[in-house]
């Protein structure tokens, strides 16, 4: 399944690693990654491949949340077609 994950919030070491983190030990893999930096403010977008197998969506939801409450960082889990479904133009 892939999934838009969205990252934000104040920049600070390690934002990077402690999601992948979370995603290598779901077994996830990342297609794709941008990330900037808007004076101190932090903001990625990565786009995710899930395997329902390894490690289903809430989980890992709940996981990126643990990870978010701990940097202080909005971190959102969103299924790719229900993403492309809410921006179409």
């Amino acid at each position: 399944m892939k999934c838009v994950i969205s990252v934000l919030g104040k920049d600070q070491s390690g934002i990077v690693a402690a999601v992948a983190n979370v995603l290598a030990d779901c077994k996830a893999n990342i297609d794709d990654i941008s990330q900037t930096l808007l004076g101190d403010l932090f903001s990625m977008t990565m786009l995710v491949t899930l395997s329902e197998a390894d490690a289903d969506f809430n989980s890992v939801q709940e996981k990126l949340a643990a990870v978010g409450e701990r940097l202080g960082l909005q971190i959102t889990l969103q299924r790719q077609d229900v993403f492309d479904y809410m921006y179409q133009v």
